[in-house]
């Protein structure tokens, strides 16, 4: 019953994240004005709000003028609902599962925003930096210094690419890669960032192969971070265990 709750609950904060994917890359207020259709402008009914539910039963449609309703909207419910029903089975109640759940909501919106406008807006991975920061100050089993350390093998090794290549990495994914440091610590944000590096290679591979994108194309890095961060979160610590019985 618990993992259906937190399910539930993901699945509504999941909806409130579909407005900070909408409304913080444009530097909009994310509490006014009320939701709304940006095609016809009506304010939506709480009929219209309940999440998943409300998108199936429209068939991925406004009520009022008809209009597409992006995928992405029931994607990040679905996957904020999955992803907080697993981070409970993971780390069951506590300290430790109330920073993950923060910290994978600012991770949900960095990664749906990157993957629509290429971008990791500051006033996203700053609040979300500070956040790590102060979590770090309370989490149990590791100091602040791992945490620190983290953050700074984060930084600096996509600096280092950024600095070497800047046309291939944005200063976004290097503050993003910071953030994931801290919340991993060291040497979880090693796992953190192979997985990221090696999932984006084999994406951008497949992407270039199957000619849906060319050479010279741009393709977000932040979600294949991101992905990283969350497998890091959920089986960080087994696959470190893994790695060190090998």
């Amino acid at each position: 019953m618990l993992f259906l709750y937190f399910g539930i609950v993901g699945a509504a904060v999941g909806s409130f994240l579909n407005v900070c994917i909408d409304r913080l890359p444009s530097g909009y207020s994310i509490s006014y004005p009320p939701s709304h259709c940006p095609a016809c402008g009506r304010r939506l009914a709480a009929r219209d709000l309940v999440p998943i539910l409300s998108y199936l039963s429209l068939g991925g449609r406004c009520r009022y003028c008809g209009d597409a309703i992006p995928w992405r909207v029931l994607g990040v419910e679905v996957t904020t609902g999955l992803i907080f029903a697993m981070l409970w089975r993971h780390y069951g109640m506590g300290i430790p599962l109330i920073l993950a759940l923060v910290y994978c909501c600012f991770l949900i919106v960095v990664a749906f925003i990157d993957l629509e406008h290429q971008i990791i807006p500051s006033r996203v991975i700053y609040p979300a930096i500070i956040a790590a920061m102060l979590g770090a100050l309370v989490t149990p089993g590791r100091s602040i210094w791992n945490s620190l350390g983290g953050g700074l093998v984060g930084f600096g090794t996509l600096f280092l690419i950024a600095f070497i290549n800047p046309a291939g990495m944005g200063m976004g994914d290097v503050r993003l890669a910071a953030f994931m440091g801290l919340i991993a610590g060291f040497p979880g944000v090693l796992v953190s960032l192979l997985i990221g590096i090696v999932a984006g290679g084999l994406a951008a591979a497949f992407l270039l192969l199957a000619g849906l994108k060319g050479r010279k194309d741009s393709i977000p890095f932040g979600p294949f971070l991101v992905l990283g961060a969350m497998v890091t979160l959920l089986y960080g610590a087994d696959i470190l265990y893994r790695y060190v019985g090998l």
